[in-house]
C-alpha cells in the first residue's frame, strides 16, 4: 500500500490555506536528496513556508515537494522528498500534524512496537518502571 503521507500534506495544506492560515513545514534535512538553502538549517532541520504568496509553482506529489522561492533576495528551487517531511501546521496557532517515522509496512499491534507518537522528536523518553529483586 503506498505511504499516506503525502494524501495528508495535501489535506493539511488546504484546510490551511482555505483558513486563511499560513502552512509552515518542517523538513529533516538529513538526506542528499534535500534541496533547501543549507544556510537556513538549524540542528538538521528548516522550517519552510509554503503559503501560496511566499512559493511559485509549488508541487505537493506522492513523492516530493518542490517549489521555488526567495530565500535573503536569492531564488532557489526547492525539492523535499515526502519522507522528509516531519511536520505540516499553521503558523498562527500550530494546528497541523507532525509525522512519526515512515515505515513500509505499519507495525503489529501485538508485538509491543511503540505508536507513532511516540517516536515524535523531542517527546519525553518513556519512563520504566524500578525493578527490584531479593538477593539472598
Amino acid at each position: 500500500m503506498t505511504s499516506s503521507r503525502p494524501y495528508l500534506i495535501r489535506a493539511l495544506y488546504e484546510w490551511i490555506v482555505d483558513n486563511g492560515f499560513t502552512p509552515y513545514m518542517l523538513v529533516d534535512t538529513a538526506l542528499d536528496v534535500v534541496e533547501v538553502p543549507r544556510a537556513f538549517v538549524e540542528n538538521g532541520r528548516i522550517i519552510l513556508n509554503i503559503s501560496p504568496e511566499a512559493t511559485h509553482s509549488l508541487v505537493l506529489g506522492n513523492e516530493a515537494v518542490t517549489f521555488n522561492a526567495r530565500f535573503s533576495g536569492t531564488a532557489m528551487d526547492v525539492h523535499v522528498p515526502v519522507v522528509s517531511v516531519l511536520a505540516i501546521y499553521a503558523r498562527e496557532n500550530g494546528q497541523g500534524m507532525m509525522f512519526g517515522e515512515q515505515d513500509d509496512n505499519p507495525p503489529d499491534p501485538g508485538n509491543g512496537s511503540k505508536s507513532e507518537v511516540d517516536k515524535i522528536p523531542g517527546a519525553p523518553p518513556e519512563v520504566k518502571r524500578p525493578n527490584l529483586k531479593i538477593v539472598k
